[in-house]
């Protein structure tokens, strides 16, 4: 079952303090979030969702503020549910800095060609095109998040000689670029013409050539 406390704070609104509360705010999340998928944002109103999860519009208001406050929670939520399972934290001292590397972009692969996630992934650009404010979060809150850890982790590597990597703030960025081609058509839900084994060994690749960049010269 999903996890009850994996959504936050939105819009000043309070996480119940019960679990009959927590179970009633999950059920409308996961509610709003397959009638989001399968007709898209603007399609869906309040009175779907109820009608769909039971309970009242009074209880949408209480736990998330209004419909945009229920989107946003339904983004971090899943968020949470996708990096919990990609970022990580690396052991330096029981694992090996390329797999790990090459393992965390497989993972994020692996979640990102999953149908629901891609659909979920449009449906954020769609919103984000009329809301900046929740652009800007989003990405403060994903790809900015997952990019500081990837960096954390090499400038780690950087101080203890494994690699020479003075701004590993690029270096991430330039770390994730590795799947931009894969996203992209994923997001433009183009077919996938690689089998797992043909994008593991072009992640294996772009690695070891990534790697090979940050050795003393």
């Amino acid at each position: 079952m999903a996890n009850l406390e994996a959504t936050v704070e939105v819009n000043g609104c309070d996480l119940p303090h019960t679990r009959r509360g927590l179970e009633r705010r999950l059920a409308l999340l996961l509610s709003a979030n397959t009638l989001f998928l399968e007709r898209g944002y603007d399609a869906v109103s309040l009175d779907d969702i109820v009608q769909h999860a039971g309970g009242s519009k009074a209880s949408i208001y209480k736990y998330f503020g209004n419909k945009e406050g229920l989107f946003t929670a339904i983004c971090d939520y899943r968020r949470e549910q996708f990096f919990n399972d990609i970022c990580i934290p690396f052991d330096a001292e029981h694992s090996d800095l390329r797999n790990y590397l090459i393992n965390t972009l497989i993972n994020f692969n692996k979640h990102i060609v999953q149908p629901e996630n891609a659909a979920f992934m449009r449906l954020v650009i769609e919103q984000s095109q009329v809301n900046p404010t929740l652009a800007l979060y989003l990405h403060e809150k994903g790809p900015k998040h997952i990019q500081f850890a990837i960096s954390q982790e090499l400038a780690q590597a950087h101080q203890k000689g494994t690699l020479v990597c003075e701004n590993p703030v690029y270096s991430a960025q330039l770390y994730f670029g590795i799947l931009r081609n894969l996203e992209w058509r994923i997001l433009m839900n183009l077919p996938i013409e690689e089998n797992e084994q043909e994008t593991t060994n072009y992640i294996s690749y772009c690695v070891d050539r990534f790697l090979d960049g940050h050795q003393k010269r």
